[in-house]
């Protein structure tokens, strides 16, 4: 999802580089940054725990922020819903990991 946003923002109009492209670009990073960080705390169930809950928050400020790139037209209606709807399927793993984390031992 984070490389779909990477490649979506290099259309992004220029006076967007320091705000809008960069926030989105750095909530997706993060996403990914924070699940590799809980899968290594994974002995530990509230480090793993906290750190799936960091992911799942910056999921949520990507999510916001596609909301702010479809009102200004930056993306399709149809990427939207793409990128929408893998946001979401990462919101469905995080929530099985943050409920389960025993069986990420």
């Amino acid at each position: 999802m984070s490389m779909d946003i990477f490649f979506e923002t290099k259309k992004f109009p220029k006076e967007e580089t320091y705000s809008l492209i960069d926030q989105i670009r750095r909530s997706s990073r993060s996403v990914c940054s924070s699940i590799a960080e809980a899968y290594k705390k994974r002995k530990y169930p509230n480090h793993f725990v906290s750190k799936l809950t960091d992911a799942d928050m910056e999921n949520g400020e990507t999510q916001a922020w596609l909301d702010v790139s479809i009102a200004c037209e930056y993306i399709t209606n149809d990427k939207y819903v793409e990128l929408n709807k893998k946001s979401e399927e990462v919101t469905y793993l995080l929530i099985y990991m943050i409920n389960n984390p025993g069986k990420f031992l």
